[in-house]
């Protein structure tokens, strides 16, 4: 699939980003990385979505803090370096993940390689908040959001926890928790099942057999079954809504 390297101007600065094409004019959809952030796993990922019929942007989230990128395989396990990769995954407050989604947006708006004004969402880890975020500041837009193994999206201690925010959400929602994941216990998941249900929000949620991180191919975790399940939920997702 064509891949091209963009440029995308936000109030805080410009964010770079990939942008994949089917060739023609397509519906749109946001990816959002991971924790440990914009690399080419994503990219490749991004060519795997475009090639199930959606032009789509993957956007380095962390763009408002040049660093130097992390290792996959070690940054859980240095401490200073899961140190770093807390502090760039803290910065990423709700007001800057809403305004990013605004100017993203904005971009596919203008882009001819977009068919439609409905765009999806779908984000892995970290940007499985992202995700929701955006569904839930941008709902005249956002027409599906996914997340997969993610974490904290309902923590009943945090006031920013994007199951307080979903009630505005008006597009179609899709969860898909990794088993036994510490960050999103079952507490949380039937928290968000219940506030998803109270606001009315079509949605659909299931715990995958496998272990957090199992859609991003440099996970150790990485699973191939579980990944190709992921992949036909989004298919199914977005060809119900985006079309």
């Amino acid at each position: 699939m064509p891949r091209e390297q963009v440029v995308i101007h936000t109030e805080d600065g410009d964010c770079a980003a990939t942008f994949h094409t089917t060739g023609a004019a397509a519906p749109a959809v946001i990816m959002y990385v991971d924790a440990v952030g914009f690399r080419d796993t994503f990219s490749d990922m991004g060519d795997h979505l475009a090639g199930l019929g959606y032009t789509v942007l993957v956007p380095d989230v962390y763009y408002r803090t040049p660093h130097e990128p992390f290792d996959v395989a070690t940054v859980f396990s240095v401490p200073d370096e899961r140190a770093r990769l807390g502090a760039l995954a803290k910065s990423l407050t709700t007001s800057r993940v809403i305004a990013d989604a605004g100017a993203f947006l904005t971009y596919l708006a203008n882009r001819p390689e977009v068919a439609g004004a409905a765009v999806g969402t779908t984000g892995y880890c970290m940007g499985g908040r992202l995700s929701l975020l955006a569904a839930a500041a941008h709902p005249d837009r956002v027409a599906a959001a996914a997340t997969f193994h993610a974490g904290n999206l309902a923590n009943a201690d945090d006031p920013d926890s994007p199951h307080r925010a979903v009630g505005t959400i008006r597009g179609t929602v899709h969860i898909a928790a990794a088993e036994n994941d510490r960050s999103f216990p079952q507490e949380q998941y039937d928290r968000l099942d219940q506030s998803l249900t109270e606001a009315g929000v079509t949605h659909t949620m299931s715990v995958y057999p496998a272990a957090h991180g199992f859609a991003v191919p440099d996970n150790g975790t990485y699973d191939q079954a579980a990944a190709d399940r992921h992949w036909a939920a989004l298919s199914e997702l977005y060809g119900a809504t985006l079309h």
